[in-house]
């Protein structure tokens, strides 16, 4: 009988010194690395090797930040289909999910209401608007934003906070499977 062996990071982040998972994994938080760095000095085991676990921990240690950290991982990310996406400015991860969800084949009326939403959102809530795009088509992505406008400022942050995990653990999951 067939057996499947399970996805593992490489290199193992058990392996890792500081600095080398901060290299190979500090981005999976957009432009936050210190949520790595938290992961490391908490201690990584064998089972952090696997894409999942890792995701875990490191989703653990941004919830238990505080609130204002949380915010400023939230400002890090871009806002969807917005200028930095027009302009190339996202990075890497960003630009494929992005694209992966259509945004960007946005018409130019959708453009313009993506452009509209991320004002008022970030008009509320002080940051951008962020969901895990992977799986989602831009219709999808536009109700939830007009929804979420509804939430208070906390559930909001614990809102994009949850997606934010989501997002590294779908990026954890694609590097093991490269």
């Amino acid at each position: 009988m067939p057996t499947s062996n399970p996805l593992l990071l490489s290199p193992a982040p058990s392996k890792c010194s500081l600095e080398m998972l901060t290299h190979h994994y500090g981005d999976v938080y957009e432009h936050s690395p210190w949520v790595a760095e938290a992961a490391w000095q908490h201690g990584l085991t064998e089972a952090h090797d696997a894409p999942d676990a890792l995701a875990e921990l490191m989703g653990l240690m941004l919830q238990q930040a505080s609130s204002e950290q949380q915010i400023r991982v939230i400002q890090a990310h871009p806002d969807l289909a917005g200028k930095a996406a027009m302009s190339g400015e996202l990075t890497q991860d960003s630009t494929s999910e992005q694209a992966g969800a259509g945004l960007d084949q946005c018409s130019p009326e959708e453009f313009a209401r993506f452009e509209y939403l991320n004002e008022t959102y970030k008009e509320k809530f002080g940051f951008p608007f962020v969901i895990a795009v992977k799986g989602l088509n831009r219709h999808a992505i536009l109700a939830a934003f007009e929804e979420r406008l509804n939430n208070d400022a906390v559930t909001e942050r614990q809102t994009a906070i949850e997606q934010i995990i989501q997002i590294a653990r779908f990026r954890l999951v694609a590097r093991a499977e490269q």
